[in-house]
């Protein structure tokens, strides 16, 4: 490849880190440029799993900027470890480095030859959900790159589930079988399931594996029972070493689709094959699920995810900003995870809304732009105050004292500031009346609640303790609360 083309390829990925930010990655720099060949521009991942996720998600724009940086319409092709590249090449089958190492030896039996039970398909090249992704229609799940286990940012909510998925992904099978995952929407269910795929395809990369919606089985049944093919439906999915469903609760109300799960779930429990699902709920709260169904998802590991913490939300968006090959500074990180706390698409909405400005702007991230570029949406978002107790509660682990010395009558000055400063506190950042304050405070008169707050605001400014106490359990209050 000549010095021009390496110079081509600089330029492309820097085209693309400035009018296309939200859909780079930190692993673009480990992409190889081949030069062109045949008309095209030739790029090598390093695994096809990558190579499909620039196809699928970022094809255009990178023939967008290789446009505009050529000036001619030369596309970009992207190839795997081992697809073949150059002159008296270009006419052989493309073939992946896992297809190459099967070429050798006897094709085995599973999903691999099994027929769609829509209409003909291409025979499966490997059992994965990068390569099923080529057969096409709606049940096809590709997987994600960025969802692998050293992407996935632990925390209190998610502790179990990420210590289960770990477990299947190094002993499938064996540990945790079935593993059942619930939890709402954008919490890092399919986060772990992809993971547990990516992590088998490297340390088995014979593994025959299934990933799919449950729409998808419900697809190919409906199609199977109409065309008569239900021999070749079963066959796809019971002649896997690992099937994994993505929303398992959509199996509800569908008395035919659960009887033959039903079937499905006891011919790879029974062969020791893995089993691994998530629903939005557990299964016991699955309406209209059949009792059997509900046994049997409870054989193994029931596990939830929870929505994440304000540190761990910090985290998840750091982390995902360097996958971006984004800087985040702290405080940044810590602007956005205060006002956002929903869940994790949330956090990752705000950083392409981030990335664009600071893009357009060409300016590099800070506080200042972030809330210019959020502000569209953040007084959209409903502040609700702190409560009282949360309010007590802080004060308490910050002075280090019972929450029952605050509400007692105690007159101790290690009690009485405290005291006075989380009275003042009530009255700044709620909208209750000196007497409503009174009654929480261990029904005190609302007159010692304004000789409270008026003592606090004289030494507003005097004295640094107090302002210090105040600002630090203000900022963990905020934290708290959306």
């Amino acid at each position: 490849m000549s010095d021009h083309d390496r110079e081509i390829w600089a330029g492309v990925l820097s085209h693309l880190r400035s009018e296309h930010p939200s859909i780079c990655r930190h692993w673009f720099d480990d992409l190889v440029p081949l030069g062109v060949h045949d008309g095209a521009f030739g790029v090598r991942a390093d695994s096809h799993i990558r190579r499909d996720y620039i196809i699928k998600n970022a094809l255009d724009a990178f023939n967008d900027a290789m446009g505009t940086l050529t000036g001619q319409l030369i596309p970009v092709r992207f190839l795997a470890p081992r697809e073949p590249w150059g002159k008296g090449e270009e006419d052989r089958p493309l073939r992946s480095d896992r297809e190459d190492d099967r070429a050798a030896r006897p094709a085995a039996p599973g999903p691999q030859h099994a027929a769609d039970p829509t209409p003909p398909a291409p025979p499966q090249l490997a059992h994965v959900a990068s390569e099923r992704e080529r057969l096409g229609g709606p049940d096809a799940l590709p997987i994600n790159p960025d969802y692998a286990f050293e992407h996935f940012v632990k925390g209190n909510n998610n502790q179990l589930a990420y210590a289960a998925a770990r477990a299947v992904a190094e002993n499938p099978g064996n540990a945790y079988n079935p593993l059942f995952v619930y939890g709402d929407v954008g919490l890092g269910k399919t986060h772990l399931l992809q993971a547990i795929c990516l992590s088998l395809m490297v340390t088995h990369p014979n593994i025959r594996m299934l990933y799919i919606s449950c729409d998808g089985f419900l697809t190919r049944f409906i199609s199977a029972v109409q065309s008569g093919r239900m021999s070749e439906f079963r066959h796809f999915f019971r002649d896997v070493d690992l099937l994994v469903i993505d929303d398992i609760q959509f199996l509800a109300n569908r008395d035919r689709t659960q009887e033959e799960f039903f079937h499905t779930f006891n011919a790879l429990y029974q062969a020791k094959k893995q089993i691994v699902l998530s629903s939005d709920a557990p299964p016991d709260e699955i309406p209209d699920l059949e009792a059997r169904l509900v046994s049997r998802f409870n054989w193994g590991l029931v596990t939830d995810v929870k929505k994440p913490g304000f540190e761990t939300r910090v985290e998840i968006l750091k982390r995902k900003a360097v996958m971006r090959g984004q800087t985040m500074p702290d405080d940044v990180a810590a602007e956005i995870a205060t006002h956002f706390d929903s869940n994790i698409r949330e956090l990752e909405g705000a950083i392409t809304r981030l990335q664009i400005v600071a893009a357009v702007k060409k300016e590099p991230v800070s506080l200042a732009l972030a809330r210019e570029a959020l502000a569209g949406i953040l007084p959209q978002i409903e502040e609700k105050p702190p409560t009282i107790d949360a309010i007590i509660e802080s004060v308490s682990d910050y002075f280090q004292i019972k929450r029952t010395d605050i509400l007692g009558k105690r007159k101790l000055r290690s009690i009485a500031r405290p005291r006075q400063i989380a009275m003042y506190l009530a009255r700044q950042t709620t909208s209750l009346s000196f007497e409503e304050i009174g009654i929480h405070f261990g029904g005190r008169d609302h007159t010692t609640v304004m000789h409270a707050v008026a003592r606090v605001k004289e030494l507003r400014g005097v004295d640094a303790e107090v302002d210090h106490a105040i600002d630090s359990i203000a900022s963990k209050l905020s934290s708290t609360v959306s």
